[in-house]
């Protein structure tokens, strides 16, 4: 809380914050500007009591994320919170075995203060994972999240270091860097393969020599964050291609955490799915919603390119479009407003077509469903077999009849 723009401007550079909400009544183009100028990257809330139209459509052109009138409807200040401050839930669900041993490997490295690398695909959770790890650290700081993609060298070092006044044009008073700010706690970097050349440099002397600079300061301090960095791309081949300094790969490469894509995880997808499901519904103020089967089947079929994520907004949308108590395959659309999966060709009957299956054995089928699922998981017999509903070793034992049958199947994960 503060009384004055200048109080404000004090406490974000003290303690920084995920979100602004300012009263129309002020000077909200001069506050955004002023947030600009010292590297602010936070999204502004405007908001007023009996405020006109025209005060609120300044305030949204002075570069607002959004207006709440007051005093606020629970409903409306949660939804304009929940559109510019992202959801960070804790709980990793999943029976996936590949991701339990990752889990579990990242939890015993977890009171370590060695970086630790996090790749993944995105969406996959790799910031869950890295708050699950400062979590069980039992560490007494905080965790601190900066984004390296999308911003320039001197938004981000000044995110990172902070600045003493008068370090750059702007610069009017100190600010501390999110270094300073997680203490001894945790600082995830995420996409750090966009960290810019000149702020690689910075940080591999941080990480060499302990200590870390304020912009435009004298002093050092010492770095006790314990660093965690995400990626969605291969460090390796950066470094290959120039565009990543070998020594601060050579800092993250002692503990590195893959997780796995969620298209291989099975029927993790289905567990996702209800327990988003539930939260979502609750929040919606909806009664409890389930999956049909076909809606079941239509979730399984589908590739995920943005994995957990995906999902999770897949589910709202579906929450917002049922009109019973049911999900059903019309209420799953992709945020294009297509259908997630087309709806199977059905006869007369209402039967799903089998003219492609005529003349097949139920061997051959088989085969064939059992193959492109094990393609459609990437090898991972693991979730094939939880997709197919059968044992690994039974998905085993039929794999090696079709290699002696000399067959070609999909790679082991």
């Amino acid at each position: 809380m503060a009384d004055t723009l200048a109080q404000a401007l004090a406490v974000l550079r003290a303690d920084g914050a995920m979100m602004v909400m300012i009263d129309v009544a002020m000077d909200v183009a001069g506050f955004i500007a002023q947030l600009r100028s010292e590297r602010f990257t936070l999204p502004v809330i405007a908001c007023g009591i009996n405020a006109s139209a025209d005060q609120a459509v300044s305030a949204i052109r002075a570069g607002a994320r959004d207006y709440v009138p007051l005093p606020p409807e629970r409903d409306l200040i949660a939804a304009a919170i929940a559109s510019v401050v992202p959801a960070t839930p804790s709980v990793i669900i999943s029976d996936d075995p590949l991701l339990a041993r990752t889990i579990s490997f990242a939890l015993s490295m977890a009171t370590s203060r060695v970086p630790v690398l996090i790749c993944g695909e995105r969406g996959t959770g790799k910031e869950l994972l890295a708050r699950n790890i400062h979590d069980a650290s039992g560490c007494s700081g905080s965790f601190e999240v900066v984004d390296c993609a999308g911003a320039s060298t001197d938004v981000v070092a000044s995110e990172l270091f902070g600045h003493e006044e008068g370090a750059f044009p702007g610069a009017i008073a100190r600010r501390i860097g999110r270094f300073e700010k997680a203490g001894k706690g945790t600082l995830l970097l995420r996409n750090v393969d966009m960290l810019p050349p000149g702020l690689q440099a910075d940080l591999a002397r941080a990480l060499r020599m302990g200590v870390i600079r304020r912009m435009g300061a004298h002093q050092a301090f010492p770095l006790d964050a314990r660093m965690i960095v995400s990626t969605t791309t291969s460090l390796t081949d950066r470094v290959a291609a120039g565009t990543f300094r070998a020594d601060l790969l050579a800092r993250f490469e002692l503990v590195q955490l893959r997780l796995p894509a969620l298209r291989t995880r099975g029927q993790d997808i289905i567990r996702l799915a209800k327990y988003h499901l539930e939260l979502i519904a609750r929040a919606e103020g909806r009664s409890a919603l389930v999956l049909s089967d076909s809606a079941t089947a239509a979730l399984l079929r589908h590739d995920w390119p943005g994995n957990v994520r995906e999902l999770q907004d897949l589910m709202h949308r579906a929450v917002l479009l049922a009109s019973g108590d049911q999900i059903r395959p019309a209420d799953l659309v992709l945020t294009d407003g297509r259908q997630l999966a087309p709806t199977e060709n059905r006869g007369e009957s209402g039967l799903p077509e089998v003219e492609s299956l005529v003349g097949r054995t139920v061997e051959e089928v088989e085969r064939e469903l059992i193959l492109q699922t094990l393609e459609r998981c990437h090898g991972n017999r693991t979730s094939a077999s939880s997709i197919l509903g059968i044992s690994v070793r039974t998905m085993r034992n039929k794999l090696k009849t079709f290699i002696e049958a000399g067959i070609a199947v999909s790679p082991a994960a």
